[in-house]
């Protein structure tokens, strides 16, 4: 991808686990080269730029502070995970952006493990994390039965 900007941190992130070798200086930088990014993608593909640049620092925090993908992040509506798809592995990926074989516009259990879910509609987060939550007691129970 070329823009009309320089992202040298972002560049230089290939997924979450470079964002936990960077101090917090540079995770603000990133945060920011992340939201130009957001915007540009967006202005070429469409989608939802509002939902996504909302939570560009906490997807900068939650990535940087949890382990992903062992760690599984719920996101509330899919359309806000455009900054976690690009610091999950699919930032050349972006500009095929809600495109005909290209990256989705919502989380993709296909698309990545970093996706638990396939996540569209607003309000799914809290049935979502129960099953997950549910998943996770059944597979204890099986382990120490």
């Amino acid at each position: 991808m070329s823009f009309p900007f320089e992202l040298p941190i972002l560049d230089k992130v290939s997924g979450p686990e470079d964002l936990r070798k960077l101090s917090d200086a540079d995770l603000d930088q990133v945060a920011k080269e992340l939201r130009n990014e957001v915007i540009e993608v967006v202005s070429q593909t469409g989608g939802h730029l509002g939902s996504s640049l909302g939570v560009v620092e906490l997807t900068v925090a939650l990535h940087a502070i949890f382990k992903t993908p062992l760690d599984k992040l719920i996101w509330d509506v899919g359309h806000q995970c455009y900054p976690h798809k690009i610091i999950t592995g699919r930032r050349k990926r972006m500009m095929g952006l809600r495109q005909k074989d290209g990256v989705s516009g919502f989380t993709k259990r296909s698309e990545s493990e970093y996706d638990p879910f396939g996540a569209a509609h607003s309000s799914t987060l809290f049935q979502l994390r129960w099953a997950l939550q549910w998943a996770e007691s059944l597979a204890r129970q099986s382990v120490t039965a």
